[in-house]
């Protein structure tokens, strides 16, 4: 993350105030050194219910990469021509989509926290 996680902030022209950092509750995401490193470089992070894909707008990606995937008539050959589908169908997606995720994020936070964590149709 010192890397990767700074140059994308750098990239955008962002710093660590102008974000909320989203992630599961992956135990390597939520141990006591993580905790520090994103409170000692300045980040918020967005509080996040136990076992929540549905908030998770990535997991629609993916599904629809799966889903695109599905729709070839052959297997491919291998793990190169597995890749070159996946990097094709990815470079496909489209920025509405994205766009419309992100824009479904109140409306998923809000459905979750009427479901009490439970539940919805994310």
């Amino acid at each position: 993350m010192e890397e990767d996680l700074q140059a994308s902030i750098n990239y955008y022209n962002k710093s660590p105030s102008d974000i909320i950092f989203q992630q599961d509750n992956d135990p390597k995401h939520t141990c006591k050194k993580a905790k520090k490193w994103f409170q000692d470089n300045g980040f918020k992070v967005l509080s996040w219910p136990a076992q929540s894909p549905d908030l998770n707008p990535i997991e629609h990606l993916w599904y629809h990469l799966k889903k695109k995937l599905g729709e070839y008539d052959r297997s491919p050959s291998g793990m190169i021509e597995l890749w070159e589908r996946v990097e094709e169908e990815w470079n496909k997606i489209d920025a509405v989509m994205c766009q419309n995720l992100i824009e479904s994020m109140p409306r998923r936070v809000e459905a979750v926290l009427k479901a009490k964590g439970g539940y919805t149709k994310y």
